[in-house]
């Protein structure tokens, strides 16, 4: 094993060494629909027809297909395009967005920059800001993904304000904090945006190769002495099913520019605040990623 990786470190090396150097990397990302169908659950007005076609529909937003590209110090991760069912498409990018796609995502591993183009209810926002830094802890234990060698690293990360994927329905037979009044899903004056909760910290788990001497990922994800083939944070997992290194097409590696410019604390206000909004227009029947726009 050895040998093959000092062979592939030597071979890769050559790569890097090229003044045009690219690669690529496609990842499948799949987003567990579980919780999200036990918040709907307690809704009276759903039948179990409606609830069959939002589980397909639900499975299909949830399941993605991303592009990295990416040479010596930048990249750029791209969800591809697919063609939306008629009257889904503003609603469908607004969800995509909340659920870790829509938009390009640069990161420049060498500035420590990152820049993200999201569109959420309806208007175009520029995510700048400095990459955020995981305290990897690398472990011992190794795999195969693909034809490369890989090697895990866990971190432990905040948890996002405007990332829905890993709210949690809390349910009303679930343990309430001190001094908190217990809630029934099925009683129509129940607000269902309470019975969300989003955890403090996720404990992410990475599988690098050194074979692919890259500091690179996808989505916020780098800082490894490898590229990052499988990421999972408990209810997302991001794996990569294709590389190719030194691409003969060319892409432009450059950030978005369009768009209003907010860091991602912003960012995260501005989706808080809104959906705070919505949970009062609304009553909160609609739970995370409801109809609206901004005035």
């Amino acid at each position: 094993m050895k040998k093959v990786l000092i062979a592939s470190l030597i071979l890769f090396s050559g790569f890097l060494n090229a003044q045009d150097f690219q690669g690529m990397a496609v990842y499948e990302s799949k987003t567990s629909t579980a919780d999200f169908m036990k918040g709907m659950g307690g809704n009276r007005e759903i039948t179990p027809e409606m609830q069959k076609n939002m589980e397909e529909r639900m499975k299909k937003m949830f399941e993605k297909t991303f592009v990295l590209n990416f040479d010596k110090s930048a990249s750029i991760y791209k969800e591809e395009e697919k063609l939306e069912a008629p009257g889904q498409q503003g609603g469908g990018r607004m969800m995509s967005s909340m659920m870790g796609g829509g938009g390009t995502h640069y990161k420049n591993v060498k500035t420590e920059k990152v820049i993200i183009d999201k569109e959420f209810f309806g208007k175009e926002f520029l995510i700048s800001d400095s990459l955020p830094k995981l305290a990897w802890k690398l472990e011992g234990e190794s795999k195969k993904i693909g034809q490369y060698n890989c090697f895990k690293a866990t971190a432990v990360r905040p948890s996002s304000d405007s990332d829905f994927r890993n709210f949690r329905f809390r349910g009303k037979d679930d343990e309430k904090k001190e001094g908190e009044t217990k809630k029934d899903s099925s009683n129509p004056k129940t607000n269902l945006m309470d019975q969300w909760e989003k955890p403090k910290e996720i404990v992410v788990t990475a599988w690098y190769s050194p074979e692919i001497p890259v500091n690179q990922g996808p989505e916020n994800y780098w800082g490894l002495p490898g590229l990052i083939l499988e990421v999972n944070d408990g209810t997302t997992t991001i794996l990569c099913s294709k590389i190719v290194m030194n691409t003969k097409d060319k892409v432009e590696i450059k950030p978005a520019t369009k768009g209003k410019q907010v860091t991602q604390a912003e960012y995260d206000e501005i989706v808080k605040k809104k959906m705070e909004e919505m949970k009062e227009m609304y009553g909160g029947k609609r739970g995370p990623g409801g109809g609206g726009r901004f005035h």
